[in-house]
This record gives C-alpha cells, structure tokens and sequence, in this order.
C-alpha cells in the first residue's frame, strides 16, 4: 500500500505534456515521414545512374527541396506548433509546352534484364512513380489531421509534389518517354461540352432575396 501510495504521489508531481493531435493522426503522420524517408533514399540511389545533366539537375534540386519539407514536418509534427520556416512553393525554372500526340516508336518497352539498362528514361520513371503517389499521399493525410499547422503543411506540401511530379512529366515529355496522345477532335469537343452550369451560370446567385 505506502508503495502504491508513493507512486501515485510521484505521478501526480509530474508534468505531463498536454497534447493537441489525436491518435490517428500520429499514425498518419508516422507513414508520410517515413515515405519520405524512402523517397529520398531512392533518390540517392538513382543519383548514381543518371546521365543526362538536366535529369541530374532536376534530381538534385527536388532532393533538396524535399529535404527542407522533411525538416519542416518533422518539427510541427514533434512541436504542434507553427515551424520556424515556412512552405516554400516548388517552382520550376522553365517550363516547357508539351508535346501532343503519339510520336514514331522505336522499340517496345520491356523490362531492364541489367543495371546496364537502367537509363535516364528509367530513372525518370522512378523517379515520377514515387513522386506522384507521395502527392496523394500527403493530400489524404492532410485530411486525416486534427492539429492544424500539421494539416496545413501537408496539405501544402501536395500541391508542391504535384509541381515536381508535372516537372518530371515534362522532362520525359518533350524526349518521348511519356508520350502524350490526344481524342480525335470530334470526340475531344463533344467530351469537353458534355457538362453545363448547374444554375444556368449566375441566375442562381439571388436565390434567398426577397425584393
């Protein structure tokens, strides 16, 4: 009994934190770290493939970029508190206009049976295979989130892995790894009117007023 007493005594002296998350979340939070954990490593694996310089570039400047949301996360994550740096915007130097259309094929796409034949074009769809998933990831833990400097900074963070997701379609893009194909015009028109306004435009913006 005085053993039970002193430990309930020793217990209530203590100061226990008071935290502003729930369970959930800290779960959910625990995952997109640790996926972006994984993307970077990947990231540096690739690195000791890649040879074409813009590739490296755009290699290099995500990792760093991903790096600082890393840092960033991980501390609102530990603090629940506003980190001490805000989400910097993913840009993209030079943005490029897309290639449409299906271009001349050269030889069918199979599997690499060598690390001689990891090229660039493979790299680069690694490298947007991880990227892409990790966009929707944040995007739905985000929604996840009760604590709302971490739900804004993951939310954030989406629309930038969404920059650098489209950044690398471009790469691939205008060489011909992603190629782009397009509806025949008829079909692109009939799908691109198929939808109307659902209140005939403004007509429903004085419901509710009496006059």
């Amino acid at each position: 009994m005085q053993q039970q007493h002193g430990l309930g005594q020793q217990t209530q002296g203590q100061s226990i934190p008071q935290f502003n998350r729930g369970g959930h979340e800290i779960f959910e939070a625990h995952e997109i770290i640790q996926c972006t954990i994984n993307l970077l490593d990947n990231y540096t694996i690739y690195r000791s493939f890649v040879k074409d310089q813009e590739l490296m570039g755009i290699l290099d400047r995500q990792s760093a970029y991903i790096r600082t949301q890393y840092d960033l996360t991980v501390e609102c994550f530990k603090s629940g508190q506003k980190p001490s740096q805000e989400t910097e915007p993913y840009l993209i130097p030079q943005m490029k206009q897309p290639v449409y259309g299906m271009q001349q094929q050269g030889q069918a796409k199979k599997p690499a049976a060598s690390q001689a034949e990891i090229n660039d074009a493979v790299i680069s769809t690694l490298m947007l295979n991880i990227v892409k998933p990790h966009a929707s990831a944040l995007a739905r833990s985000a929604t996840e989130v009760v604590n709302p400097v971490v739900r804004r900074v993951l939310a954030s963070q989406s629309q930038n892995f969404v920059e650098m997701a489209y950044e690398l379609f471009e790469y691939q893009n205008v060489r011909g790894y992603y190629q782009l194909p397009q509806l025949p015009g008829q079909d692109m028109h009939a799908m691109l009117n198929e939808f109307a306004p659902s209140m005939g435009g403004n007509q429903g913006m004085g419901m509710g007023q009496t006059h």
